[in-house]
């Protein structure tokens, strides 16, 4: 089935769902190069948000556009607690 496509503002109303809740990223860098890490997302601006992620090592861009969620270059859901 097609799923009717999003646009910015209902990607916003999702990720304000995630605010200050554990995330599990996926981002895609091109040429066949997906980082996926965990964290929490710390800011939520009118262009952006931002994810902390849980490792204090990690080296890499931590803030994302909505747009880039549009295009599926960033993918983002709430982590599930397994223990």
């Amino acid at each position: 089935m097609i799923q009717p496509p999003k646009n910015i503002n209902t990607i916003k109303e999702e990720i304000r769902t995630f605010y200050e809740k554990d995330v599990d990223v996926r981002v895609n860098l091109g040429r066949n190069k997906i980082m996926n890490f965990s964290g929490k997302l710390s800011g939520i601006y009118p262009a952006l948000f931002t994810v902390q992620p849980h490792d204090k090592a990690f080296r890499g861009k931590t803030s994302y556009s909505y747009s880039e969620i549009l295009c599926g270059n960033v993918k983002i859901k709430e982590r599930t607690k397994t223990e």
